[in-house]
């Protein structure tokens, strides 16, 4: 949490929805609460795994927003900083003490180029992704004005479909501009296959991958034939990063979600044909609601409706329980299906999102929860950093 925060001067219910101390039975409710002992099992399994393939991880931290959770993921898991998507989550992060920050898309504004150009001054290494040679000319000056370095990466467009080069001569045309310009640094690649990330099957993403990894190895080979060296190859998600790993090419991987495993993630499914949060990662982040109303013999009705999550990827589901359902819900309800009427007013319920990012940036809060009992709060420090 921030060092300005002292949470023992917090009323619950005023500011915050819980205390360290107070029991998970008494948080306010609808709440963010992370499972630390799982957290961290999937921090450090993550890590494990980078480190025993010589790779650097990178966490993205535009899903969690939290300087508090990327500091444990460099503490517990080994990563070398963060990569997130805007320029004011960048700066959220560096005035944290992130390091090595990476903005892992195009900033092509003014007035923000003019502020990341500025956050080299507070200590840390910055990289920007770029895919277009006028872009590199309007970094470079920005730099020159505040007599900084921002480093660059060019991206390729894999299989996304959204920004990034497409070819081998593009890739070495903007690496050249980008060596050539004062104030800059040519630092490798960006290649993140986010098309494929969510793709049912095992096999399904493999070949995705193996289209993008001969893409990417052949730019690397393009780059080097005109004497530029590329330091790193980055890229990699919770959906492919064994792919990247043992490809030979990538050395650095961008994973996010693996560390909290939502409902959308959690379907897909491993080489063995096996869920990916029923064996190789744990759900550690749930969106705490309480049955407020049971009117209806067959619904129960919870406090944790669409201002609480976001349902983009699908509605979530109730952890540990097929007796009960989440069917449906409106700005401040949530509607479960409950046939049985098994379910009481008052009762609480840990729901698994359908996609963290965007259901942890309508919190101020993550409640840290270990053996029933509240152990922390972090504050979503970079929330509704979106400029």
């Amino acid at each position: 949490m921030n060092a300005q925060t002292d949470i023992s001067q917090l009323d619950v219910g005023f500011d915050v929805p819980a205390v360290p101390g107070m029991d998970e039975a008494d948080i306010q409710t609808p709440a963010l609460v992370l499972d630390l002992d799982a957290l961290e099992r999937n921090i450090r399994k993550m890590g494990d795994y980078a480190k025993a393939h010589g790779m650097r991880h990178r966490v993205h931290g535009k899903m969690h927003k939290s300087v508090d959770i990327a500091k444990l993921q460099e503490k517990l898991g080994g990563a070398v900083g963060v990569c997130c998507q805007k320029v004011s989550e960048a700066e959220v992060f560096v005035r944290g003490g992130i390091k090595d920050v990476l903005i892992s898309n195009q900033v092509r504004d003014a007035a923000k180029i003019d502020r990341l150009a500025q956050l080299p001054k507070l200590g840390s290494r910055i990289i920007v992704c770029v895919d277009d040679l006028a872009n590199v000319a309007d970094l470079s000056v920005a730099a020159e004005r505040h007599d900084t370095e921002l480093e660059v990466f060019v991206e390729v467009d894999c299989g996304a479909g959204r920004c990034g080069v497409t070819t081998t001569p593009a890739v070495i045309e903007i690496a050249k501009a980008v060596e050539a310009a004062d104030g800059l640094k040519f630092s490798g690649i960006q290649a993140y296959q986010g098309a494929m990330q969510h793709l049912d099957t095992y096999e399904a993403r493999q070949e995705k991958l193996d289209i993008a990894i001969a893409q990417v190895k052949d730019a690397v080979e393009g780059l080097k034939a005109e004497g530029l060296t590329c330091d790193l190859v980055s890229g990699g998600g919770t959906g492919s990063y064994y792919f990247e790993a043992n490809s030979g090419v990538y050395n650095e991987l961008q994973c996010g979600s693996y560390a909290f495993m939502d409902a959308d993630y959690g379907r897909i499914l491993d080489k063995d044909g096996k869920r990916i949060d029923q064996g190789e990662w744990e759900n550690a982040f749930f969106l705490l609601t309480q049955v407020m109303s049971h009117a209806k013999a067959d619904k129960a009705i919870c406090d944790a409706g669409l201002k609480a999550q976001s349902v983009d990827s699908g509605l979530p589901f109730i952890f540990g329980r097929d007796d009960v359902e989440y069917i449906k819900c409106s700005d401040e309800h949530g509607v479960i299906a409950d046939p049985a009427g098994a379910l009481k007013v008052g009762e609480k319920l840990r729901l698994v999102p359908g996609h963290c990012d965007p259901t942890a940036n309508v919190h101020d809060w993550y409640v840290g929860v270990r053996g029933g009992k509240v152990e922390t709060l972090w504050p979503v420090s970079a929330r509704g950093k979106a400029y």
